[in-house]
Formats: structure tokens, C-alpha cells, sequence
């Protein structure tokens, strides 16, 4: 089945319901054979043309992945970037900010991890944490951020500047040849009790389960709510949004490698070419290490 890419993305031009979101399709895979085979494909031409990037070092990719806990954010960078080349892909999770990334702007942490370029940098959490986790509980702007005081005056004020700066640093990457992408994996509240009770059921995965992930699922509406004000905000042509569903793990790989090739794909690269002399050279070079063999 064709991935038809439009029905996940959001460029500002409509607004996203989560409410009228799918979390689930149809499968884009006939059995688990068929998925193994097309997910060695993806992983294989977005390979191909990685290295090409790297090569003609002129684009950089940054990938953004945001979800709520338990809707796949792992395993999907897991199997979407195996087999990249290791010094062409750097995979960044962001936790809980430390003291001194309390330090400095929201956006410090995460901006010292953008991609070089010729590479492709994930985020696994972003600086959209700071317009949904600290929207949804706001005491973490007031008592933790060190904002000065005349900032917090108008906390409407506060996210209306963030989503404004968020948009200037994206469109700022774009202008420099760092490409965004900024995937929201959409899983149903049905599905996240499930996995929850997955991780509890199963011994290697009990490490995943905290207590305070079953205190999210009460703001649930909240974060939905968060969401859907982030994504009309700062989505944008150059750095769009792609909400995927995400109840089924393999289709939701699927729709993001196909999301990651089509970018890559529209990338305007190709291998350097050498002239004339750097010809020649070569030749000579080849010449001399046949006579070796």
C-alpha cells in the first residue's frame, strides 16, 4: 500500500484536532515478512542518500520526535535509523533539564545539539517540551526557570513568545541548509494503558514504568489541548509537522521512514565531481597500487 504522506501533514494551512486524529490505520503491510522487507528498504535508501548528504555537506537534517509517554518514540528511532552510518547520525534524548540548563534560555540544551552538516541529528524530546510539559504544569515555569518576574506578568504572553521564537529558530536552520521535521506520534489513551500494563507484565520492561506516568494520563486533555496549540503555532512549509498514528508500531515506522526518504529525496545533492586534473591524478594514483598487485 502507498503511504500518501498529506494525510499526516500539517504546514499551518489547517488546524490539528486531536479528537478527529486517527491513532490507528489500515495496515501499509501484508504480514511480518512484508514489514521486515520494506523496513530493510527504507533503511537502506535513506542510508544511500545519508551518505550522500555527508558527502556533498551542504544540507544538515533535524529530526524532532515528540509523543506521549509509552506512543513509541524509542522503538521507532530504534528501526528507523538502524543501519545508518554511526558518524552520519547522532540520536539526542532530552530529560529533565539539569541545573545548569535551568541556566540559560530554553532553547540552550537543545541548540547545542543541532546537526552539522552532511548529518542528521534526532531529537527524542525538544525544546517543545517547553511549550507542553511546562505549559501543562506551569509551576515549572514559575518556580524552576529563573524567568525575571516582569516575564511572567502575562503567562499567555509567555507561550505566544515561545511558539513565535520556536518559528524564528526553525525558519533561521532552513536559511542555513538544516532541513526540519518535527514528528508527533499520535497514540490513543486506550493503547498507552495497554503498554503501560505491558511493562508491568513483563520483567524487562518493569525499568520503563514510573509512577508519575500514570499521574500524566490524568492531564491527558491537557496535553491533547497542548498539542494541538503547539503544532498550529509553528507549523510551517520548511518545518512541517507530521502527526502519525502510532497504535500499531509497524505502520507507524513505515509512515516516518517514508516521511525521512521523501526529505531526503527532495534535497538538491549530489556526490562532488572532479575535474579534469583531480582526474588524472587519481588515475596516476590507481596505476601505481595496481603495480602492487
Amino acid at each position: 500500500m502507498k503511504i500518501n504522506l498529506t494525510d499526516f501533514l500539517y504546514t499551518g494551512k489547517h488546524a490539528f484536532s486531536a479528537k478527529k486524529t486517527a491513532t490507528q490505520i489500515a495496515d501499509l503491510y501484508k504480514d511480518k515478512a512484508d514489514y521486515a522487507d520494506k523496513m530493510l528498504a527504507y533503511q537502506q535508501e535513506i542510508d544511500a542518500l545519508q551518505s550522500m548528504m555527508y558527502a556533498h555537506n551542504r544540507y544538515g537534517l533535524l529530526v524532532v520526535f515528540q509523543a506521549m509517554d509509552a506512543a513509541g518514540k524509542d522503538s521507532t528511532i530504534k528501526h528507523v535509523f538502524s543501519g545508518i552510518n554511526p558518524s552520519g547520525v547522532q540520536v539526542i534524548s532530552f530529560k529533565k533539564p539539569s541545573e545548569t540548563e535551568l541556566d540559560h534560555d530554553f532553547m540552550w540544551r537543545t541548540n547545542l545539539s543541532l546537526p552539522e552538516r552532511g548529518t542528521i541529528s534526532v531529537f527524542n524530546r525538544s525544546y517543545y517540551e517547553e511549550v507542553l510539559v511546562v505549559k501543562v504544569h506551569q509551576n515549572i515555569l514559575t518556580d524552576y526557570q529563573r524567568l525575571p518576574a516582569e516575564n511572567l506578568k502575562k503567562l499567555e504572553k509567555v507561550w505566544e513568545n515561545r511558539y513565535e521564537d520556536i518559528g524564528n529558530m526553525e525558519k533561521y536552520l532552513d536559511r542555513n541548509g538544516i532541513k526540519v521535521l518535527k514528528i508527533h506520534l499520535q497514540v490513543s489513551k486506550k493503547e498507552q494503558a495497554k503498554r503501560f500494563l505491558e511493562r508491568l507484565e513483563d520483567p524487562s520492561k518493569n525499568w520503563k514504568f514510573a509512577e508519575a506516568d500514570l499521574k500524566e494520563r490524568e492531564s491527558w486533555d491537557v496535553y491533547m489541548k497542548a498539542y494541538e496549540e503547539a503544532i498550529a503555532a509553528t507549523a510551517s512549509e520548511n518545518a512541517p509537522w507530521y502527526v502519525v498514528p502510532a497504535d500499531d508500531k509497524k505502520n507507524a515506522r513505515l509512515i516516518v521512514s517514508e516521511i525521512i526518504l521523501s526529505h531526503l529525496k527532495a534535497l538538491d545533492m549530489n556526490y562532488p565531481v572532479i575535474d579534469a586534473v583531480r582526474k588524472t591524478e587519481l588515475e596516476k594514483y590507481k596505476t601505481l597500487l595496481e603495480k602492487e598487485l
